[in-house]
């Protein structure tokens, strides 16, 4: 059972962090539960997407940003290095912003709560063994079952989110549903999700005679990632829509993750409340590790340094720095005063969504090629669903970027 709750389902349940958790609270309160059912398409291509870097992990021995660099060049490979590098500092900064916002929830100022954070953070992958930060990663996944509980107690209408859920309600002339639409993919299939997968996978020691157990590891954290990412939206949009919609002239507006858990407190009950904060205190911490990994793996497998969370400092030295210098970027820029904290981490799932279709071609180029993968290449099955996903994501972002341009019609700034 424990091998089936490893990378793949941490990192399923990691792109359920603060910013993820503000996307889909926003998407819930602003469009009720007519935007649940996109979470069905999403959910099948999470758990394609996430089984070819685990198979590409188990096959190879290399994580994605070493094969980027040795099928397509070291310019590709540095172009999408940086390009993760700096969206994954600002992501981190969201994450520590989510700890700092949820800890005064709890009576504790965010000038202790941070750097407490981040000392925690990195003594637990410096001092301990990859093995129990694994096992450490896992329970903290296990913890999002909070929400589950949160939109419980919310007491949602199951007619109306059987409705949302199964019939689809495309508003395609609104770019604001279809920014929510992209956002929601971008921070459900984030990009620096697949560089940390297949580099655990690799690190793990996983083999193709391994690639079963992978399935079914990547297959139990999708799921649980959508469901939890379901319910968040159900808990927004059982109280925060409602109200909305029968309080219009007064309308609850949040500008940060821990907002939303203040805002449930009358309408879904101080409990409901509690585990909504706590759940943001625990995405935070899980994912301002997470984060930090996946750029110290990108980087020094793009630039041939030794990448290894077994290692030590000693013997990795570069890996641990860089993990060191994204953690303390990211949590120092939360206690500048008057940064934009809630735009820079929307603005984050927002490109991440828009470069998602960039490393999914780099991905199933790679996948496809029998030099690398041999007889485990890419199926039709897998290909058709993973192009279908590069076609739709890329056309809607596409098409949201476009409405948001000056003078176009029906755009944001065409009004």
């Amino acid at each position: 059972m424990a091998a089936m709750l490893g990378p793949g389902f941490i990192t399923a349940s990691a792109g359920n962090d603060v910013g993820g958790i503000f996307t889909y609270s926003v998407a819930g309160a602003q469009f009720g539960y007519r935007i649940i059912w996109p979470l069905i398409p999403i959910a099948i291509a999470l758990i394609v997407i996430q089984e070819m870097a685990a198979r590409m992990g188990a096959v190879t021995g290399k994580g994605l940003s070493a094969l980027i660099r040795e099928e397509f060049g070291i310019r590709i490979a540095l172009a999408t290095m940086l390009g993760l590098f700096l969206m994954n500092t600002f992501t981190t900064s969201a994450e520590f912003a989510g700890i700092a916002s949820a800890s005064e929830i709890f009576g504790l100022s965010r000038y202790v709560a941070v750097p407490l954070s981040l000392v925690l953070v990195f003594l637990l992958v410096l001092r301990v063994s990859g093995k129990l930060v694994e096992r450490i990663f896992v329970v903290l996944s296990l913890v999002y079952v909070t929400y589950i509980v949160s939109g419980l107690l919310a007491h949602p209408n199951w007619g109306d989110v059987a409705r949302g859920t199964l019939l689809p309600s495309v508003a395609a002339h609104d770019p604001a549903y279809l920014g929510t639409v992209v956002a929601l993919i971008g921070t459900t299939i984030s990009p620096y999700m697949q560089f940390y997968l297949q580099s655990a996978v690799v690190e793990k020691g996983m083999r193709p005679g391994d690639l079963l157990t992978a399935r079914i590891d990547v297959a139990n954290g999708s799921i649980l990632a959508i469901i939890v990412a379901a319910f968040m939206i159900i808990a927004n949009a059982a109280t925060i829509y409602v109200f909305n919609q029968t309080h219009a002239a007064h309308p609850i507006t949040f500008a940060s993750a821990s907002d939303i858990a203040v805002a449930l407190k009358p309408l879904a009950g101080r409990f409901a409340s509690a585990l909504f904060a706590f759940g943001i205190l625990n995405a935070g911490l899980f994912a301002a590790a997470v984060l930090p990994l996946s750029t110290s793996y990108l980087v020094c497998e793009a630039l041939g340094f030794e990448a290894a969370l077994d290692r030590g400092f000693r013997e990795a030295p570069v890996f641990f720095s860089l993990f060191a210098i994204a953690l303390v970027i990211g949590a120092a820029l939360v206690l500048i005063p008057n940064v934009p904290l809630v735009r820079l981490s929307i603005a984050s799932q927002l490109v991440q969504g828009l470069l998602l279709p960039i490393e999914l071609v780099l991905m199933l180029i790679i996948v496809n090629r029998v030099r690398v993968m041999g007889v485990h290449r890419n199926n039709r099955a897998a290909n058709a669903v993973s192009w279908t996903t590069v076609i739709i994501v890329g056309a809607i972002a596409l098409y949201y970027t476009y409405t948001q341009l000056p003078g176009v019609p029906g755009g944001v700034r065409g009004h």
